[in-house]
């Protein structure tokens, strides 16, 4: 088939990559978000996506609305058979959905009809799931309601950030799309609706999201600081301050603190939680880089009492 693939972020690459590789199908141009503003320069920067497709001499295609009229009229003239998509980022107004044959067929990092929207892996991994997965299904005009092709699992490990989870769906979910286009272009697969039972929503994880309540059980902080990192990275106060925790510890053995209270020791940081305490391992206070929590207590010489989200 001929493909027009839609993605932005890096985590949409190897899915790239995955059709390109394939040979069995024509990447013709590829469709992603406007060159953004980063680094201390604030340069516009293309998306890793459009670096990847200019890389491969495929055309790169940056509406600043999928609704341009120059975007669909040049969408017409490739034609494409289908549409591929890994976070996009922004909503496909139905003109531009009925322009490929068999549609536009999105990869999503969760078992659907579990955790649609635009944060799957950080609730998954927030809400304690032990099994998630990434799906392929045909896009509508619902959020992420569309009927399922075909899905993949994967296992939540104890330790894994959404980062990590992140990453390892990447890759799996890269086949499951290059599988899927097959099966659309021999006519082996066909979509089936999504359940009406189990629907749970993933929105954007907000900053207030991370803020770390160290009133919840340790297990529950702990899978706060695990969803919310990379981004937008959990976060407590401490003297007024905002303080990152990049990376907590649940131990069970250590009973008795109160919640938020600190106790540091040699080479170690404890903190309450409402149940047994969690270790810091790494913080980053602000305008620091990261570091283990020790040596940013040994640096900011904790008082005894002092509290975390006072």
């Amino acid at each position: 088939m001929k493909l027009v693939f839609a993605g932005t972020p890096e985590v949409a690459v190897p899915a790239l990559d995955a059709l390109i590789a394939s040979g069995r199908h024509e990447v013709a141009a590829v469709v992603t978000r406007p060159d953004a503003p980063a680094g201390r320069g604030r340069r516009l920067v293309a998306s890793p996506v459009a670096q990847r497709a200019e890389e491969a001499g495929i055309e790169v295609l940056k509406p600043h609305r999928p609704r341009d009229e120059e975007f669909l009229a040049r969408l017409r003239e490739i034609a494409p058979d289908c549409c591929p998509v890994v976070a996009y980022g922004a909503l496909l107004p139905r003109v531009a959905l009925d322009i490929p044959v068999h549609g536009w067929v999105n990869l999503h990092f969760s078992l659907l009809p579990a955790w649609r929207g635009a944060a799957p892996v950080q609730h998954s991994v927030m809400a304690g799931d032990e099994i998630t997965g990434a799906s392929t299904f045909l896009i509508e005009e619902g959020l992420d309601s569309g009927p399922v092709y075909g899905t993949v699992t994967e296992a939540v490990r104890p330790t894994d950030t959404s980062g990590d989870l992140l990453t390892r769906l990447a890759l799996a979910g890269s086949g499951l799309l290059a599988a899927t286009m097959d099966g659309i272009e021999d006519g082996t697969l066909e979509a089936v609706p999504q359940p009406a039972e189990g629907v749970s929503l993933a929105p954007k994880i907000t900053v207030e999201d991370a803020q770390v309540d160290w009133s919840a059980p340790a297990l529950r902080v702990d899978r706060v600081v695990r969803g919310c990192a990379p981004a937008p990275g959990a976060w407590t106060t401490f003297r007024g301050e905002r303080l990152k925790l990049v990376q907590v510890g649940p131990v069970p053995e250590r009973t008795g603190l109160a919640p938020g209270a600190l106790e540091v020791g040699k080479n170690s940081v404890h903190a309450g939680t409402g149940s047994y305490a969690v270790e810091l391992l790494w913080v980053q206070a602000q305008g620091k880089k990261p570091m283990r929590a020790a040596d940013w207590a040994r640096g900011v010489r904790i008082a005894s009492g002092e509290i975390l989200g006072s």
